[in-house]
């Protein structure tokens, strides 16, 4: 009883600038897990493949792209994981603060343990931990603000079922050990296991879920018009998260980084997206507000987010065939504006399609379905950039760029019975 007048408490508790108190911690754990995130994924590619002279590890470039890949996917693989935990054994709560845990273990891991041990140990602590708290800051916050929010989630796995689960993660964690130190897994294929695994969860996510007899028929197909915005959504992330593999790279080797006599850092490029961020999403929150029901549909902005990532990497074509360091830093400023404009029109509409489309027996899971599409696009950007190591630049972008657009055109062409199929959710 002292548990629920307490929640309660919290939740009247307006103190955090008109909100619940409780959601500074949560913002500033989800605030700081970003910048973890964000600011791995920034250098890391560096890292890995500068020389040992320049503070690198010397891991070959397309070796080392695939590796980025694999962990940008393996962060948004883990989401499935965290989901699962929370909804079947410890709760939203317990899981936010131990994959807060597992993140700070493993960037210590990466700080103190030298070379390739400390990369991998730090890379899985920091990505299980990723995954679990992306998969449940949002729950965390619905329970700040729903008077019958509870502690727990409604369907818990019975005691009787926990030794068994055990016995599979243990079993699980020793054949991918053995599998590492056999060989079989590398740095090299490590990507493409990852764009398994997850082609694999997505199936079998979708199969539980529209198999479930919990849910309703409008419920089941809800979900069958997410499976376009899927696909829709991987497409888009696959070319986005190249921000981190193939624009790296490019902006190491061809980009005019100079300004005003003093040459800027490569990692400060990944610092120019997020800058446009904070200035833009002010303004197409203000613009949608504005709009209200006048708005476009979910469908017709994932239609318009996915052709407009596919420009911006044909905005690249004036440059892919010039000398070293030709392009203008003024030119990768307007391209990545492009990039931001294509991710505000779809990833805050994508996790909000994701929650809406849910059946209420899935509401954590099939936000992380969603997270899955994200997983599967930025291990596809990493298998992408061993693409552009051997193709001609101008070739790389046309073909990504208009492979974008035509999958747009096409969303257009099923709008309408994936609209029907949404059961008035817009």
């Amino acid at each position: 009883m002292s548990k629920v007048v307490d929640h309660a408490a919290a939740r009247d508790d307006r103190s955090f600038f008109g909100q619940p108190r409780s959601l500074a911690n949560i913002f500033g754990v989800e605030m700081w897990e970003r910048f973890s995130f964000y600011g791995m994924q920034g250098i890391l590619l560096l890292y890995l493949y500068f020389s040992a002279a320049d503070g690198g590890l010397g891991i070959p470039q397309t070796t080392a792209a695939g590796i980025v890949g694999a962990y940008g996917g393996g962060v948004y693989l883990a989401t499935i994981l965290g989901a699962w935990i929370a909804d079947r054994l410890l709760g939203s709560e317990r899981v936010l603060f131990c994959s807060a845990i597992a993140i700070m273990l493993g960037h210590i891991a990466l700080a103190v343990v030298p070379g390739i041990g400390g990369l991998v140990a730090g890379l899985i602590l920091v990505a299980i931990g990723s995954g679990g708290l992306k998969a449940n800051a949002t729950s965390v916050v619905g329970t700040l603000y729903a008077p019958d929010a509870a502690r727990r989630v409604s369907d818990p796995l019975p005691r009787s079922r926990w030794p068994r689960y055990t016995v599979i993660a243990i079993a699980t964690l020793g054949v991918i050990v053995v599998l590492g130190l056999t060989g079989m897994i590398t740095a090299s294929n490590l990507v493409t296991i990852v764009i398994g695994l997850t082609i694999v969860g997505t199936i079998a996510y979708f199969v539980v879920i529209l198999t479930n007899c919990q849910i309703t028929t409008v419920e089941r197909k809800r979900v069958y018009a997410f499976i376009p915005l899927f696909i829709a959504s991987a497409a888009f992330w696959s070319l986005y998260q190249q921000q981190f593999t193939v624009v790296t790279i490019y902006s190491d080797e061809r980009l005019d980084r100079a300004l005003f006599g003093w040459e800027m850092p490569v990692s400060c490029v990944q610092s120019i997206n997020p800058v446009l961020i904070i200035v833009l999403s002010g303004i197409f929150a203000a613009l949608l507000t504005r709009l209200g029901t006048r708005q476009p549909s979910t469908q017709i902005k994932f239609v318009v987010g996915t052709a407009v990532m596919g420009g911006a990497f044909l905005l690249f074509l004036p440059f892919a065939g010039g000398a070293a360091n030709s392009t203008p830093l003024l030119a990768m400023i307007g391209i990545l504006l492009v990039f931001t404009i294509a991710e505000l029109l779809l990833s805050p509409v994508g996790l909000s399609v994701a929650t809406k489309l849910a059946p209420e027996v899935f509401k954590t899971q099939m936000v992380a379905l969603f997270f899955l599409s994200v997983a599967l696009g930025s291990a596809v950007s990493g298998v992408l950039a061993t693409w552009y190591a051997t193709a001609p630049g101008r070739v790389y972008f046309s073909v990504l760029g208009s492979i974008a657009i035509v999958l747009g055109l096409l969303l257009v062409l099923i709008s309408r019975p994936v609209l029907r199929l949404m059961g008035g959710v817009r």
